[in-house]
């Protein structure tokens, strides 16, 4: 299947590791020339190797874009390069468990660490984007739709997303821009590891939550991710827009119950 994406301008935040990381290579696989946005330099140093080994025209921005002149910063720096965006990969940010016991300026800079970026990188984009009729694909999470415990801040950065998504699309429609979400509910990434890491026996966690995942009984991969992303931001999802698409084995909403 021909995804049409050669040659099409993508900048993917929280690009150096994770899911970013893989969603920038498949991007480069397919002939799309990524703009990989992280705070690691080391990390993205390292990831740059990979990705030039099929897009010799990727280019690293090291940047905390957690300030929104950060954000201008790096969309400028982009169009600099390139003179286009075709497609916004919003995937940047954290699970920081910034929950109720936590003080209310903590929770506004959980929101701003979280969700700010993600309006201010539409906003400063948009101008390009229009011209592109490109798109839009934000990295969401299953606790938004969930709930987890302990992470007030995150939940409704996650919900907030999940809302700007339908809002964009309704917004934009008119500029033939598409805006969609793809949700990860568990997948083994380093900070999933490292969270794993803070049980007393990682093993037995690990086995308690594959034993629910209704789909293989397994982790959902990164590169399942970036399939999909790269799937909705091609021509073969021209009439999609304003759609939430779990990427989760089914884990969100089968019943977990069932006997396996």
């Amino acid at each position: 299947m021909n995804l049409n994406l050669k040659n099409k301008i993508v900048l993917v935040t929280g690009a150096t590791s994770g899911i970013g990381a893989e969603i920038a290579m498949r991007y480069a696989e397919e002939g799309a020339i990524p703009v990989l946005v992280g705070r690691d330099a080391a990390r993205g140093k390292t990831m740059m190797e990979e990705v030039r080994k099929f897009q010799q025209d990727a280019i690293l921005i090291v940047k905390d874009i957690s300030e929104p002149d950060a954000c201008e910063y790096v969309v400028n720096e982009t169009l600099n390069k390139f003179g286009s965006l075709d497609i916004l990969v919003n995937n940047a940010g954290g699970n920081d468990s910034i929950g109720l016991d936590q003080s209310p300026e903590k929770f506004m800079k959980s929101l701003q660490m979280n969700l700010l970026h993600v309006f201010a990188m539409t906003h400063y984009s948009l101008p390009s984007l229009k011209k592109t009729k490109g798109n839009v694909v934000n990295i969401g999470s299953k606790v938004a739709e969930t709930g987890q415990g302990g992470t007030s801040g995150y939940a409704a950065s996650k919900g907030g997303m999940r809302a700007l998504t339908r809002e964009w699309a309704l917004d934009l429609r008119n500029f033939g821009i598409r805006v969609n979400e793809v949700i990860p509910a568990e997948v083994l990434t380093l900070s999933y590891q490292n969270w794993i890491k803070t049980y007393p026996d990682p093993d037995k966690k690990i086995a308690e939550i594959v034993k629910h995942i209704p789909l293989g009984q397994r982790f959902t991969t990164a590169k399942e991710i970036a399939d999909m992303v790269l799937f909705l931001s091609s021509d073969c999802s021209s009439h999609t827009t304003g759609q939430h698409i779990y990427v989760d084995g089914g884990y969100t909403h089968l019943d977990r119950a069932i006997d396996f």
